[in-house]
């Protein structure tokens, strides 16, 4: 048997986990997250999903959790969807329950670790990841390698603060709902049936994305930019606008070579989280 790394994308409503072997995501699986139980439940959950994968013959495994964690220890600090996951020793009880080595970072880091290694964003040695969803996240990968910073909050651009709000309120869910009254997918659908107020909804969106975007090249300056998340579907009809608000970039050669690319991967961060493995134990390319 080929050996395998075990990701888990742990999320407040549910826990997804899979397999990497021989560069295939194998054996996905989903379970609901216990979230307003005990920290000693969650932890047992956890532990009872991962015991049904112990037949693959794991050599590690990767956990992306959408909060901030102490890299270097393992330690989550805290899950503001579960109560209970506030400085919880994660990577030391699955250690000692396993015997196998455990990587853990955020979730959205771990998105862009996995676009980079498994993805759209494999050319490229520097990238930045930004998903789209009820809210907003980041990651970065330079040279190859996932910074997290400290406490695994690089590329919390969400929070920056942005017109009378945050990046968050204007380039998430959040927006549509609170200027437009209505989900991002209900609006899509109006959009596409030609209705002026969606179109014009999605045109804001895309001004307000870009310039989340010129935020994050005048420190960074990636060669790709992958969108992830739910909202990245509708990408078509915010395209426009978003590039319109680039074109206001001080630095044009920057935007003339820069990549904005669609994640296709339907499982990015379980493909991180593996990654998470690999990179941290410097093990690329020996795995697969």
């Amino acid at each position: 048997m080929k050996q395998a790394i075990l990701g888990l994308d742990i999320g407040g409503t549910g826990i997804t986990a899979g397999v990497l072997i021989d560069g295939h995501l194998e054996d996905v699986r989903h379970i609901p997250t216990p979230a307003k139980e005990s920290q000693e439940f969650v932890l047992e959950t956890i532990a009872e999903f991962i015991q049904t994968y112990l037949h693959h013959d794991l050599f590690g495994i990767g956990i992306g959790i959408p909060g901030l964690v102490d890299v270097k220890n393992g330690i989550v600090l805290n899950l503001s969807n579960i109560p209970s996951f506030q400085h919880v020793l994660l990577r030391e009880f699955l250690v000692n329950r396993f015997g196998k080595p455990v990587s853990i970072n955020n979730d959205a880091n771990c998105f862009a670790l996995g676009v980079q290694k498994y993805g759209v964003g494999k050319p490229f040695s520097s990238l930045v990841g930004i998903t789209l969803g009820t809210g907003v996240g980041g990651g970065i990968v330079i040279n190859g390698h996932l910074y997290s910073g400290a406490y695994s909050a690089a590329g919390e651009w969400c929070s920056a603060p942005y017109l009378d709000q945050d990046f968050e309120y204007y380039c998430s869910g959040k927006f549509f709902i609170h200027e437009h009254g209505s989900k991002p997918k209900n609006l899509a659908k109006k959009a596409i049936a030609g209705d002026p107020a969606a179109i014009k909804a999605f045109e804001e969106y895309g001004h307000h994305l870009g310039e989340l975007i010129k935020h994050i090249l005048y420190g960074l300056a990636p060669e790709a930019i992958v969108l992830g998340g739910s909202i990245r579907k509708t990408y078509p009809l915010f395209k426009n606008s978003l590039h319109k608000s680039l074109e206001s970039f001080r630095y044009p050669k920057v935007i003339e070579g820069l990549q904005i690319l669609l994640s296709e991967l339907d499982e990015t961060a379980i493909h991180g989280a593996v990654a998470l493995v690999e990179d941290e134990l410097e093990i690329v390319g020996t795995l697969r």
